[in-house]
């Protein structure tokens, strides 16, 4: 009895605890150990003093482990209720486990570990566990980790939103640049949002702490950023410049097309995303196909030309030259009457200060876009999520601030 008891302590790595016996169950597809923690028992989970024994449990409790081959592994164990000196009576520490968990440190490090990798569908089925359980699971350990955690050293902020789910639902996501990470998510994309962000969980020392922000042209973020935070320098990403330009440049290509009689559209069709190419991509086949427009549809060639010279702009060094360059630009745009450009071009001088921001700081959401791509790519893994919940649970765990599985003891760290 001995050795066998020697050969499940030394194939499942139980580390502090000693197992008294062992059974097989239902059938023989679960393995029930009866342990105790060795030479670690009885100690206070606040303080880790030793204290007396006032009270043992009736029955057993039951944690589940990590499985073994076909087998369903439970620990369990009939903790005590002890008298600490400095906290009361109150129960004794559980080395494996969480103190109001019924899973094991070890279950809990390879259910976070499995769902970063692959779907909870795939987790739950190498973990012997229905999904729906997975998932209530998993929920509770990221809340419990992410209630201890709070948000440190915020110096560089984007933000900016996503949609969780069908029906136009849109969740805002705050980024820390200089760290490449997730630290909020809420549901909704207006000023009341965003303000529950800065209001909720943020000091007011932090929020002086914070001297760079990105964000697009959205003026509930704009105005947030600017009212909550007193020493950022905002900066207008560079991506939704970009974007906008080009939304400008399609819409004269849409009027001109609706416009065009059936001989016209010959010349402008397979026109739109050759527009949007950039000078350094294009061919030289490319380049003769669009200064062919000055004779086939000058305002689509105008409003091209505009959009290609304002690739000038993020090559400014000096701010005086960045302004200069953005005055004649947008002068230029409403001088031509295409409503698009001039709408554009109003937009853009109302933040020429946050556009010509960009020249010092080259500060870019492009940290941001890059985990927005590794949030679809979680999000479209997992065919959609049913609740915002459920789908910042697994972006907090993937892409956030605090490294989740690394808050588990590092003796229970197996899979």
């Amino acid at each position: 009895m001995t050795l066998v008891r020697k050969f499940i302590v030394n194939l499942l790595h139980l580390k502090d605890i000693f197992v008294c016996s062992y059974q097989f169950r239902h059938r023989d597809k679960e393995l029930h150990l009866f342990v105790k923690p060795y030479k670690v028992g009885c100690r206070c989970p606040h303080c880790g003093r030793r204290g007396a024994i006032m009270h043992i449990s009736s029955s057993p409790r039951m944690w589940r482990d990590i499985p073994v081959f076909r087998w369903t592994v439970f620990l369990c164990y009939q903790p005590k209720e002890i008298y600490c000196t400095t906290h009361g009576r109150i129960q004794e520490e559980i080395p494996w486990a969480d103190p109001y968990a019924r899973i094991t440190y070890r279950f809990e490090y390879a259910l976070l570990v499995y769902c970063q990798l692959m779907t909870q569908k795939a987790a739950a089925r190498l973990l012997h566990i229905p999904t729906s359980t997975l998932s209530d699971l998993l929920h509770q350990s990221i809340v419990r980790f992410r209630d201890r955690h709070r948000i440190r050293g915020l110096r560089s902020i984007g933000v900016d939103e996503i949609s969780y789910c069908k029906g136009h639902k849109y969740a805002t996501i705050v980024y820390d640049l200089d760290r490449s990470c997730v630290v909020w998510v809420e549901r909704g994309k207006g000023r009341d949002t965003i303000d529950l962000f800065f209001e909720y969980c943020l000091s007011g020392h932090q929020k002086e702490q914070i001297l760079w922000a990105a964000c697009d042209m959205s003026e509930a973020y704009i105005g947030a950023i600017q009212e909550h935070c007193p020493n950022v320098k905002l900066v207008l990403d560079r991506f939704h410049i970009v974007k906008a330009i080009n939304t400008a440049l399609d819409e004269v290509r849409k009027e001109q097309w609706r416009e065009a009689s059936a001989e016209e559209r010959k010349v402008l069709k397979g026109l739109r995303w050759l527009l949007f190419k950039r000078s350094s991509t294009r061919s030289k086949k490319d380049s003769r196909t669009l200064h062919a427009l000055e004779k086939g549809n000058r305002r689509i060639y105008r409003a091209w030309l505009l959009k290609d010279e304002f690739e000038q702009f993020w090559e400014f060094k000096t701010r005086w030259a960045a302004e200069r360059f953005l005055e004649r630009w947008t002068t230029s745009a409403l001088r031509t009457r295409l409503e698009p450009m001039r709408k554009l071009a109003n937009t853009l001088r109302k933040h020429s200060a946050e556009i010509v921001s960009f020249v010092h700081t080259r500060l870019t959401n492009a940290v941001a876009e890059g985990l927005n791509r590794i949030i679809r790519i979680i999000k479209n893994r997992a065919s959609g999520f049913r609740t915002l919940d459920a789908f910042a649970d697994i972006i907090f765990l993937t892409v956030g601030d605090l490294d989740i599985p690394a808050q588990i003891p590092g003796k229970f760290r197996t899979v």
